[in-house]
């Protein structure tokens, strides 16, 4: 399983489609799914919620604290065709702490443990685990080992790691991704403890240079806003981690607009879809007109491909080559 180059779960992000424009740009990235609550899996239409083009390597994070139905959850994971299912021990946005899951899992490290068993007991494929460095006033470096310690100890021998604490009352989960200091040290500390697991860093990765300098020191980097900003970003990165070909932007629009039509035929809004386009020309020429227009248009009840066929009018590529690999 190759994780050097990831995009993390991203609530209201990282849906199915926008993992169909992530794949088009980056053939290798490992793409994570939005969080999904095992009850919404196991009680709702998780064929729904499981849908995907089963292209490339992909995996779904879950949210939950029992280890039965995490079990089950992961079995639907699995049997829908993924390559990975994860854990969520790190997001700590208010829904997600009323049902005691999340980044809350970090005070329970033994349940975590737990959990794990049950997960990949359920399971052929590889389970892996997504967490803080630490939470509230549990910040100190032992805190964390102790944490990791346990899932160790339970076989996992995978885990992202977001190097922020997270800090449950009094910040919104926006400012919990910006706030809490980033400690890349407590990274490094842990995969010189742990050295038969495979720690991959997440947390303020924004540049390719940054990506290129840190793939040095760890086995995977996991980007998150970044790229969902700049999609292109991982056009670049694919050929500076992978060495392949770069797909231009005009390829990609095209391939994703077909898509598009595909499943708009199929009953799917194209705002559902076109918003995922919104930071495709960033830094060209024309690209905040190609944002208006489509915020302008997506949303009303008869749009269809005429909207973001008007919008790339206002942009273009081909006299604005992309920008350099280690620009900022």
């Amino acid at each position: 399983m190759i994780r050097k180059l990831c995009v993390a779960p991203m609530m209201g992000c990282t849906d199915r489609h926008c993992r169909v424009l992530f794949r088009l740009l980056s053939p290798n990235t490992m793409l994570y799914s939005e969080m999904i609550t095992t009850g919404a899996l196991i009680h709702g239409d998780y064929q729904k919620f499981l849908e995907h083009t089963k292209d490339g390597a992909s995996a779904i994070q879950l949210g939950g604290s029992d280890p039965d139905q995490l079990a089950k959850a992961s079995k639907l994971v699995e049997d829908a065709g993924y390559q990975e299912v994860n854990l969520n021990c790190g997001c700590p946005s208010d829904r997600v702490q009323q049902g005691g899951i999340g980044a809350c899992l970090m005070a329970e490290p033994s349940r975590v443990a737990q959990c794990y068993e049950a997960m990949a007991e359920a399971v052929s494929i590889p389970v892996t685990i997504k967490t803080r460095i630490g939470i509230d006033d549990h910040d100190e470096y032992e805190y964390f080992r102790s944490f990791i310690k346990e899932s160790y100890d339970a076989g996992c021998r995978n885990f992202q790691i977001h190097a922020r604490k997270a800090i449950l009352q009094g910040l919104s989960p926006k400012e919990n991704r910006e706030i809490p200091p980033l400690n890349y040290d407590f990274v490094r500390e842990i995969q010189k403890d742990f050295p038969n697991a495979e720690f991959v860093i997440n947390g303020g990765i924004t540049t390719a240079l940054q990506v290129q300098n840190l793939l040095m020191e760890f086995p995977g980097v996991m980007l998150g806003r970044a790229p969902y900003s700049n999609p292109y970003l991982l056009a670049e990165l694919e050929h500076q981690v992978f060495g392949t070909t770069t797909i231009t932007r005009k390829a990609v629009f095209h391939l994703y607009r077909a898509y598009m039509a595909e499943q708009m035929h199929g009953g799917v809004h194209i705002k559902h879809m076109a918003k995922h386009l919104l930071g495709l020309y960033t830094g060209l020429p024309g690209a905040r007109a190609f944002r208006r227009h489509l915020s302008t248009h997506m949303h009303k009840d008869h749009a269809d491909l005429s909207v973001v066929d008007d919008a790339v009018k206002f942009v273009t590529t081909e006299t604005c080559p992309p920008r350099g690999l280690n620009n900022d």
